[in-house]
């Protein structure tokens, strides 16, 4: 017959395990951070820069314009937060339905790992998060419907964006490369409200830069 203190460290023992196992579950070790930025791609220079890539976002007759890249917990100064903690495997229900905004599987599970580790929330709660900054954010017609090469000045562009969305100034920063457009960036408050750009957020160097039309 087990000793009556023996019962009580099994039974405490079990009810504990499972509490722990579900926060380990559940997310990385968060990060401090001050606000989010929301990444987009352009897909036209991607595609050009990865012409084997097979995915949905450079299929020809997609007119695939801007893309979902990331949520990504930032801070105003100094090394910015990533790679936080244990990445366990996105539930492929989330990836499933986040599939219609990312591109790929393989950068859900990579977003996750680097970026949403840091955020305190769990994966599926992280990926919610993402899909409504993502959805609050208005892409002007004159990008969506763009049928020809142009070359526009990176304050009209980000201007633009900003008169759009009714963000206050210096909410939204172009990135490029050689001249062309990479992307553009939202800066948005942890209640996924729009803010103006801290320093830290990068900037493209260039005044101007060229928009390839989406395919």
């Amino acid at each position: 017959m087990k000793h009556p203190n023996v019962w009580v460290i099994i039974v405490t023992l079990s009810l504990a395990a499972p509490v722990a196992g579900r926060k380990h579950q559940s997310h990385g070790s968060p990060a401090t951070f001050d606000y989010y930025l929301l990444s987009l791609s352009w897909a036209p220079t991607y595609c050009a820069e990865h012409p084997t890539d097979k995915s949905s976002e450079c299929t020809t007759g997609n007119h695939t314009a801007f893309v979902l890249h990331g949520l990504w917990p930032s801070t105003n100064q100094g090394k910015q937060p990533m790679s936080c903690g244990p990445a366990s495997p996105v539930p492929a229900r989330v990836v499933q339905h986040m599939l219609q905004y990312f591109p790929t599987k393989g950068l859900i599970q990579h977003e996750w790992a680097k970026h949403g580790t840091c955020s305190s929330f769990s994966s599926a709660d992280y990926f919610g998060q993402v899909e409504k900054a993502f959805k609050s954010v208005h892409v002007p017609e004159r990008y969506r419907t763009l049928t020809q090469k142009q070359q526009l000045k990176v304050s009209d562009i980000e201007q633009d964006f900003a008169q759009a969305n009714s963000a206050p100034a210096g909410a939204f920063r172009v990135s490029c490369h050689a001249g062309a457009l990479v992307g553009l960036d939202a800066c948005l408050d942890k209640d996924l409200k729009f803010q103006a750009c801290a320093k830290s957020a990068t900037e493209c160097p260039s005044s101007q830069v060229t928009l390839a039309p989406p395919k």
